[in-house]
């Protein structure tokens, strides 16, 4: 039985190729799952299309760099989503938040992005290393990487300077590289 990710897998030689129609292809089986992403994060529609737009232009310019052995599609392409989206609430300005969109659904008979991430080997091996660092370090580093919070919103929330928070994810990201390449 294919999974989504055997499925996908083959566009992305072809989209690299400058095939189109696989690039419509692609767009048509993640679309929802992506603009889902952008929507958690943004919490603007409007604007989450926009990201969407600049998501699939980064995979058509980008698909030669896919690399199966790290990543099935899914994840790949997600992590564009989730980074675009991302840069976008942080363009918006240093005091930026965008509360998280909950219950959304965009219903197409698949599994959610979130379900794909978590199912993977690699997940199982973050959650992992992430439940070795302390809670306050393993709380910046969801609510960061996870939430798509920003770090000023995030030192707010927490009531913190920046720069401590800052320290704080970057002393915690060090911790899981270690952990992660043993």
């Amino acid at each position: 039985m294919a999974t989504a990710s055997d499925t996908l897998a083959p566009l992305m030689a072809r989209i690299a190729a400058g095939d189109r129609a696989a690039l419509r292809q692609l767009y048509d089986a993640t679309s929802a799952k992506l603009l889902g992403v952008c929507l958690r994060i943004l919490s603007d529609r409007e604007e989450s299309e926009d990201v969407l737009q600049e998501v699939y232009v980064t995979i058509w310019r980008r698909a030669d760099r896919f690399e199966a052995a790290r990543a099935s599609v899914m994840t790949w392409i997600s992590t564009i989503a989730r980074n675009r989206a991302i840069d976008r609430l942080r363009a918006r300005g240093p005091l930026a938040y965008a509360e998280p969109v909950e219950g959304l659904e965009l219903a197409d008979g698949q599994a959610s992005v979130e379900a794909l991430l978590e199912a993977g080997d690699d997940a199982a091996r973050l959650q992992g290393c992430l439940s070795e660092l302390d809670d306050r370090t393993q709380g910046v580093i969801r609510t960061a990487f996870f939430e798509g919070v920003t770090y000023e919103a995030l030192a707010r929330r927490m009531d913190a300077p920046l720069g401590t928070v800052k320290s704080w994810i970057r002393r915690g990201l060090a911790r899981l590289k270690g952990c992660l390449e043993r």
